[in-house]
């Protein structure tokens, strides 16, 4: 497993140490040789590798990495600039039409908001082909709920949106009053009609960030 080459690094070396991921390097060293996995090996912890806790102002806390051929960047949510649009992310793109009253025509390649801020955070960070939720099992949430208690600890004033029944459950390790925690329903289709549309989180979310003194997410 590599290094992140910034502040993620303490978390890295410490965690490392540990069984649980010890036996998650284990476990992917054998599937990615014999099967399909995503996001590609060295993409893995791509969302910590943009997105250094100092600059952090959002986090963005996804469910796992799409499970079609291609589409897994190591950013939640996000899809490489030549693909279709996955229907989540449709969803949080009409969203934000209905926030800002203008069309987003943008791509699904969400690099640019990561390299704002955003960190876009998968509670499980790798997926066998095909079959979401297939590394569930796996330990990743004692990882990314460690990356979630160290944001927790972080003085500068940070947004987390908690989409959906998994990314809800990461409330309890989100306590500091400097920042602001967002719930909604999950983008996705099955869900979005129950609380996902019209839940303004971009705009809170920036709202937040100005008060604060902290530039705004260019989010179209």
């Amino acid at each position: 497993m590599s290094t992140m080459n910034n502040d993620w690094d303490t978390l890295f070396d410490q965690e490392i140490q540990k069984d649980y991921l010890i036996k998650i390097d284990y476990f992917l060293a054998k599937e990615y040789k014999t099967k399909e996995i995503y996001p590609a090996k060295e993409n893995i912890f791509a969302a910590f590798k943009t997105t250094p806790i100092k600059d952090t102002k959002v986090v963005i806390l996804g469910q796992d990495p799409y499970h079609n051929t291609g589409q897994a960047q190591g950013y939640a949510f996000s899809v490489p600039s030549d693909f279709p649009l996955p229907p989540s992310l449709k969803n949080i793109y009409k969203e934000l039409e209905n926030e800002y009253h203008v069309p987003v025509s943008r791509n699904g390649d969400l690099t640019d908001w990561a390299k704002q801020g955003v960190l876009l955070m998968n509670t499980v960070l790798t997926v066998e082909a095909h079959k979401a939720f297939s590394h569930s099992k796996i330990g990743w949430q004692n990882f990314t709920n460690a990356a979630l208690q160290l944001l927790n600890e972080q003085d500068q004033p940070i947004v987390f949106m908690l989409w959906g029944n998994s990314a809800i459950q990461a409330k309890k390790y989100l306590n500091n009053p400097n920042h602001l925690v967002l719930t909604s329903p999950h983008p996705s289709p099955l869900s979005a009609s129950r609380g996902f549309f019209g839940n303004n989180h971009f705009k809170l979310c920036n709202e937040f960030l100005e008060k604060h003194g902290v530039s705004p997410i260019q989010w179209i």
